[in-house]
């Protein structure tokens, strides 16, 4: 017999956190790591619009990554899971900082504020990144509200918005799509 997709368990509105705590599925935790599988799709997407083998490399990393603190945010800090689940490290974080140098190193310096477009993988690198950005603000909304978030986790999540960024410009510069540059409407 195949395992079953559905378990009808939460056909009224709750949820299993690891550990056995029942939730509701709109609690603020629920809602950052669904934000998180959502960014980890949007990478996906990415991947799949990005033919450079290095880049898919770092972003199947980064996929990893973000299934690790999908996990974290999804168990009950106050119970101890039975299964053991990754850590992020603070060399996670370092390793996106050296993928953001060495890109940055390839693209001309940035003068001017660019708006997202010009090609389907640049537009959906900025659609991740918003929603990067949206899983920063949910964790730090987490944190302030008192639910423990790993605060390396909101490093991770603040540095990958940030490579990103500068992804979608290097998308930009490997399909030789010229970057758009915000000329702001000044009223006279």
């Amino acid at each position: 017999m195949s395992f079953k997709i559905y378990t009808r368990t939460g056909d009224l509105g709750t949820t299993s956190l690891i550990g056995g705590t029942k939730v509701p599925k709109n609690h603020l935790r629920i809602e950052t790591y669904g934000t998180i599988d959502e960014l980890n799709s949007y990478i996906g997407l990415v991947s799949d619009l990005i033919a450079s083998q290095p880049v898919t490399v770092t972003l199947k990393e980064i996929q990893d990554r973000l299934f690790t603190i999908g996990s974290s945010l999804a168990c009950d800090p106050d119970k101890e899971p039975l299964m053991k689940i990754p850590d992020l490290k603070e060399s996670d974080v370092l390793f996106l900082e050296t993928e953001i140098d060495d890109m940055n190193d390839t693209l001309a310096p940035m003068k001017h504020f660019i708006l997202p477009g010009g090609h389907q993988a640049i537009s959906t690198t900025h659609i991740a990144r918003c929603v990067c950005r949206r899983a920063e603000r949910l964790c730090v909304n987490m944190h302030e509200h008192q639910l423990f978030v790993d605060p390396l986790i909101i490093k991770y999540i603040n540095r990958l918005s940030d490579y990103l960024f500068v992804l979608s410009r290097y998308a930009g510069h490997l399909l030789r799509v010229s970057e758009t540059v915000w000329k702001p409407r000044l009223n006279k």
